[in-house]
């Protein structure tokens, strides 16, 4: 990260006018809004009142240990392959792609290893999040992409500029369909992955987890449709054999952590992983 390569990325929330850097650590806007840069690489551009509740530290820490035990790596590799197949920047263009509910950057990784060229910005509500998916990519290796860090609020209007990406990666993530239409480049792609109803059936079935509405298939392709047109949706199912403690960790690295008992137990078991991987091009 860069205050210049983070400033390219952003507009001031307050008056929407592209934010430039300001020295090292600072960045501003032509009517003399000014904002701090963390150490760390990233901006929190949160409203005047609005409370920071997102990922903790914890969640973080068993999402980290979980998915890089390669519990989840069908995932992965399904989001690689719908992006490989999908996807073919113009000659001589990089792809800036946008994760938009980062976590740990797991994804995020998967995604720029195929772009070596590729720049993106890491966006969470959590600053622990952004601040490790910027982490996780300092390496110092001229060849790495560069990541940038926002820590915003999904709901609200995104302080990114317009037409900002090429690419969106949306996972088990919040969605804004106008905001995500506005920083898309026209013809660009949004991915999202979304769990299917077996997901986790066994521990839902045991009261561990929280429940999936119904037809979220459904439901997310109508609420994108007025800006987004479905392109293809492949599912990915598997079952992962896992230890008492990989269990803790699946359900302590979600929302489902909020809501875990503390005298609960835990036994070794299989469970089911079932998700859609859906691609989406950005109408007009």
């Amino acid at each position: 990260m860069t205050t210049p390569t983070l400033a390219g990325w952003l507009r001031c929330p307050s008056c929407a006018q592209p934010l430039e850097p300001l020295g090292e650590l600072g960045l501003g806007c032509v009517n003399g809004h000014r904002f701090d840069v963390n150490r760390r690489g990233y901006v929190t551009l949160l409203g005047p009142r609005e409370a920071v509740v997102g990922d903790s530290a914890a969640m973080l820490d068993a999402r980290d240990r979980f998915l890089i035990g390669g519990h989840y790596a069908p995932i992965s590799a399904m989001i690689d392959a719908v992006l490989r197949d999908a996807l073919m920047p113009a000659e001589g263009r990089p792809e800036r792609a946008i994760d938009l509910g980062c976590g740990t950057g797991h994804y995020l990784a998967g995604v720029v290893a195929q772009r070596p060229a590729s720049s993106a910005l890491a966006v969470d509500l959590s600053p622990a999040a952004v601040a490790r998916t910027v982490r996780r990519f300092r390496g110092g290796s001229a060849v790495e992409p560069v990541v940038d860090g926002l820590v915003a609020n999904t709901w609200r209007p995104l302080p990114i500029r317009d037409g900002a990406a090429t690419l969106l990666l949306n996972v088990f993530a919040p969605r804004n369909p106008a905001e995500f239409h506005r920083i898309l480049e026209p013809a660009g792609a949004l991915l999202v992955v979304i769990p299917r109803p077996e997901h986790l059936q066994e521990l839902r079935a045991a009261g561990r987890v929280l429940g999936i509405g119904d037809d979220k298939h459904s439901q997310l392709v109508a609420s994108l449709d007025a800006f987004f047109e479905l392109e293809e949706s492949r599912p990915v199912e598997f079952v992962a054999e896992l230890t008492a403690a990989q269990i803790d960790d699946l359900i302590g690295m979600g929302p489902s952590a909020h809501h875990r008992s503390a005298d609960s137990t835990t036994a070794a078991v299989a469970v089911t992983a079932a998700v859609d991987v859906v691609l989406f091009r950005r109408r007009g």
